[in-house]
């Protein structure tokens, strides 16, 4: 099955499923889904379709998806607040048969809400490529009451954490701690890294690196000690960070860091881009950060760095593209929010 008739699938189980819940009465409204994303109503409408998919859900998916807000797993613990790269937050997946194809137009309604229109195809392509498409390996929870001022919903998979939390997680961008990742072409991808969706993040970084001079470059690259890609936690502001200081930049450079943080955030609805600069300003903004490039596993060793971190008192974007892009995310206005990997 070719990527661009999975896309035509797709669109025809948009457009079959919002017919249904109009032709049944259903309490489904499938809203178009460039509005979804539109700054002054898509910071709430993806919320409202979490009450809504909450309403329709049966005592037996209640039990198996929904939990209390501070619900503790015996073996992974906090599970509202976890991330990894792949995993299962729920045994049923999306597309299991287990939701009804209104419940599924629901869900792919919040799905999409949460991030920008023009990036829905690059994600559903990262799907594909990595799990045979939407819903195959994605699995959903809903955490306390929706509708209530505490509630998220918690969407994971193959290399995918995202979250719909309405603010109600105080302190945090995402609603919590967040994964994306890419094989784009293969599990060891080559130096360009062919058709992954997020490579665009990694040129932008190298740019930055390669509009250093000579001594910020040396500060800039840690030729050992490249850190796990899932240690995020933050080191608060008396943190050891690695890498060059922000405030080390020139005026021109620190400009072109506004831009690397720009792509990284480009994906995302405006609600959470917002929620990322304002966490960050209160932590000291970019000035409080350090950038990091790592010599250690640069794929066909040409000096375009695969592993970066940009990393504050309470902000961490750790970029790992060797074999293939990993990228784990934790951001919060407080160093004190604990994260659960």
């Amino acid at each position: 099955m070719r990527f661009e008739d999975f896309e035509i699938g797709r669109r025809k189980f948009l457009e079959v499923a919002g017919k249904s819940a109009l032709a049944t009465g259903a309490a489904v409204c499938v809203p178009p889904l460039h509005a979804l994303a539109q700054p002054s109503v898509g910071a709430t409408r993806p919320e409202s379709m979490v009450k809504q998919l909450f309403e329709t859900l049966s005592p037996k998916q209640r039990e198996t998806i929904c939990f209390s807000w501070d619900f503790q797993d015996a073996e992974r613990g906090l599970l509202r607040t976890r991330v990894s790269n792949n995993w299962d937050i729920t045994e049923k997946t999306i597309n299991s048969g287990f939701y009804t194809q209104d419940q599924q137009a629901m869900i792919r309604a919040i799905f999409e809400g949460l991030f920008q229109p023009e990036w829905h195809e690059k994600i559903d392509k990262q799907l594909f490529d990595d799990s045979g498409g939407y819903g195959e390996s994605n699995s959903i929870a809903i955490f306390g009451e929706p509708g209530s001022d505490q509630f998220e919903l918690v969407m994971t998979g193959r290399h995918m954490t995202i979250r719909c939390d309405g603010n109600s997680a105080e302190h945090v961008a995402f609603g919590g701690p967040i994964f994306y990742g890419h094989a784009g072409e293969g599990f060891d991808e080559e130096p360009d890294h062919p058709g992954n969706v997020f490579w665009g993040q990694g040129l932008e970084a190298n740019k930055l690196y390669q509009a250093l001079d000579g001594k910020q470059q040396k500060l800039a690259l840690v030729k050992q000690g490249l850190p796990h890609e899932s240690h995020v936690a933050f080191q608060g502001a008396e943190g050891s960070f690695q890498g060059i200081p922000i405030t080390e930049l020139s005026a021109d450079q620190r400009a072109r860091v506004q831009e690397v943080l720009g792509k990284l955030v480009e994906p995302y609805r405006q609600n959470d881009r917002d929620e990322v600069i304002s966490c960050l300003q209160a932590q000291g903004g970019l000035d409080a950060c350090h950038l990091a490039f790592y010599q250690e596993d640069d794929l066909g060793e040409d000096g375009v760095w695969d592993n970066w971190r940009l990393e504050g008192p309470s902000f961490v974007w750790h970029y790992r593209g060797a074999p293939h892009v990993h990228v784990w995310v934790n951001v919060a206005s407080d160093a004190s929010v604990k994260l659960n990997t």
